[in-house]
């Protein structure tokens, strides 16, 4: 079942009924459309059909595993933000999730209200910053367009999940400035992820492996972050 969507359309794919339920509830109050799966086969056809605005997906599902879904999508291009849901607590679960390219990670049990703003969070930082923020960063060979949500390295385009991109955005925006993990976390993720600062090292070595010959660009300062600098 599908409801009307006034913000956008989640997809929820959760195999037990009464959290899926409550997931529904609460988005559905925050005026977003939600569209539930029980399945992984089910949801990665929902997610092709249905092109939601963000997708909330548990990690161990029957059929297809949530990891599986995601990693089908980002081969189709799709960059659709996603939260993982999962009773998993086990970090290489987490770490997993978050290289297969999710976004975010949240475990059971949780808070519904805490869930619904990182969906929101999301879909804000998907929308791109207003203002002076979007001008067009460039540093070596990278060129980030905050406009048009789109990075070129020596001319050609990479596809980057909506995390991957602010975080290079952030890093871009203040070249030589070494920023620390957790200063990472509340200005890219605009809270504390439920991976912790790993979520950051995890993030920063997927962006660095998707820029290629200009990976050096991001820089690690031992013992204290990252920063980027030509």
């Amino acid at each position: 079942m599908t409801d009307v969507p006034a913000k956008g359309l989640v997809l929820v794919v959760e195999d037990e009924r009464p959290i899926a339920d409550l997931v529904r509830l609460y988005l559905t109050r925050d005026g977003f459309g939600v569209h539930v799966e029980h399945d992984g086969t089910a949801g990665l056809a929902a997610a092709r059909r249905l092109r939601p605005v963000a997708c909330i997906l548990d990690i161990a599902l029957p059929g297809l595993e949530g990891t599986e879904i995601v990693r089908r999508m980002r081969a189709d291009g799709d960059w659709t933000p996603v939260i993982f849901l999962t009773a998993r607590d086990d970090e290489v679960d987490r770490i997993l999730g978050l290289e297969m390219g999710g976004d975010d990670y949240v475990t059971k049990p949780f808070s519904p209200r805490e869930l619904v703003t990182r969906v929101k969070t999301l879909l804000r930082r998907a929308a791109g910053p207003p203002g002076d923020g979007q001008r067009v960063r460039t540093l070596g060979p990278v060129t980030l367009d905050p406009g048009r949500r789109q990075v070129h390295v020596h001319g050609e385009l990479l596809s980057l999940t909506p995390t991957e991109f602010d975080l290079l955005g952030h890093l871009l925006g203040r070249p030589g400035r070494v920023f620390t993990r957790e200063e990472l976390l509340a200005s890219v993720w605009g809270y504390a992820s439920a991976a912790g600062t790993r979520t950051v090292d995890v993030h920063v070595a997927q962006v660095r492996a998707k820029l290629g010959g200009a990976a050096s660009l991001i820089r690690t300062v031992r013992g204290v972050g990252y920063t980027a600098d030509a």
